[in-house]
């Protein structure tokens, strides 16, 4: 199975933001939490969108 950019993006931001928001937990700031949270969860976007991107892909190779 192969992924496109959306997904590898998204996946990586993903990972990124949860990071960041662990960080922000372990010193004590919520801004750094925060901001992680939001990284994380548009990196879910992104990776959503890529995975519908290849679905739509893979149907249209199946037709």
């Amino acid at each position: 199975m192969s992924m496109n950019k959306d997904q590898i993006k998204g996946r990586a931001r993903e990972v990124e933001g949860k990071v960041q928001e662990v960080i922000g937990k372990v010193v004590g700031s919520d801004r750094q939490q925060a901001k992680g949270i939001v990284k994380k969860n548009l990196g879910k976007v992104q990776a959503t969108l890529g995975d519908v991107k290849q679905d739509l892909k893979n149907s249209q190779k199946g037709a």
